[in-house]
């Protein structure tokens, strides 16, 4: 997940922003940090990962947060003052970090080899530990049963047949795309059209018509559940594991639309030149473990990235992962390639159109 929810500071003892936090004091205890996103998803982990990786090791797991800048990893490369072993990053970051000589290389004879792993999980600098997807969600009480209900990825931008206020991303990765998605690009041609300039001009075109009624640009994943539960707006895209977790374990009236997802992995990675590089491996190796992996799924909508977990996981929650036959009539893979080359000039132009 790049993906950005990810900005609240932790007051919980032991954790601190990444990036920002002193040497830590000694411990007679040994002690790996890990820098995630925060919210359900850090629960998800904590459950599944940390706390079983600690009873099996007696290694204490620190969590940090991070709002995905490379720069911090940058800073602890180039100064050596690594104040994390090992960082959940989003999937353009693992090609912009390996190229840039900032990420370590994985060590997949530890892991059982590359072919253990789901086409695409399974890169030099970073192993997929998610597949997730980038989704809208609504607010049932908004739109009740028996009326019209949004069911397409058009329909988020239609406030005239679905008005109410909205929420998107404070960033064109993934809203550019459901843009060309909601204008009848076909997935299949989503990432050509968008390499072009007619293409750019498209997507903004469409999001220019939805601005208006756009309350909140997000930039953490927990604030449109809460956003939607504070009935501030009426629907707005978001990570799926966010709505499932606001539904499941906090009795949410929220619907999410599958339809023009974006199927995304995150990776677990490690800044390059890590004294503790063997300690940080022998976690992802716990984490890659397949009925370590399958027990993820039970606390957030997350798919696994491991061939051998599927089997593994209860039917009852596989139906609510983004690989779920049922929710892949119509979506797109999200193109970490094609970021790592545009980035930075579309950032640039989203930003000033978000400044207009």
């Amino acid at each position: 997940m790049r993906k950005l929810l990810k900005y609240t500071t932790l007051s919980v003892a032991g954790v601190a922003l990444l990036g920002l936090a002193g040497p830590a004091p000694a411990l007679a205890q040994q002690t790996i940090t890990i820098t995630s996103w925060g919210g359900a998803y850090s629960m998800s982990q904590r459950k599944a990962y940390y706390e079983p990786f600690t009873k099996e090791t007696g290694i204490q797991v620190l969590e940090d947060e991070w709002d995905g800048s490379m720069s911090k990893v940058q800073a602890m490369v180039d100064t050596g003052n690594y104040t994390t072993q090992v960082i959940d990053s989003g999937s353009e970051d693992v090609i912009q970090g390996c190229d840039e000589g900032i990420l370590a290389e994985i060590d997949y004879k530890r892991l059982g080899g590359r072919d253990r792993f789901i086409p695409g999980a399974a890169r030099d600098c970073g192993v997929a530990t998610i597949s997730f997807s980038t989704i809208y969600a609504y607010d049932g009480d908004a739109f009740p049963e028996g009326g019209p209900r949004p069911s397409t990825i058009g329909d988020l931008f239609d406030a005239k047949a679905f008005p109410g206020p909205r929420t998107l991303r404070k960033k064109p990765q993934a809203t550019l795309e459901t843009a060309l998605m909601a204008d009848g690009v076909k997935p299949s041609q989503v990432y050509e059209v968008l390499g072009t300039d007619e293409g750019v001009n498209r997507a903004f075109a469409v999001l220019d018509r939805i601005k208006p009624s756009v309350k909140v640009w997000w930039t953490a994943g927990a604030q449109t559940p809460q956003l939607l539960a504070d009935k501030e707006v009426v629907m707005g895209t978001t990570w799926n594991g966010r709505i499932f977790n606001a539904v499941k374990n906090e009795g949410k009236n929220f619907v999410i639309v599958w339809d023009g997802q974006l199927l995304d992995y995150d990776f677990w990675v490690i800044p390059k030149g890590l004294p503790n590089y063997d300690m940080a491996m022998r976690f992802i190796e716990f984490a890659s473990r397949p009925k370590v992996m399958a027990t993820q799924s039970q606390y957030i909508s997350y798919g696994p990235t491991v061939k051998a977990v599927m089997p593994l996981i209860n039917p009852a929650i596989s139906k609510d992962l983004p690989t779920a036959p049922e929710n892949t009539k119509n979506y797109i893979v999200y193109d970490s390639g094609f970021w790592a080359d545009h980035q930075d000039e579309l950032e640039e132009r989203y930003n000033a159109w978000l400044a207009q």
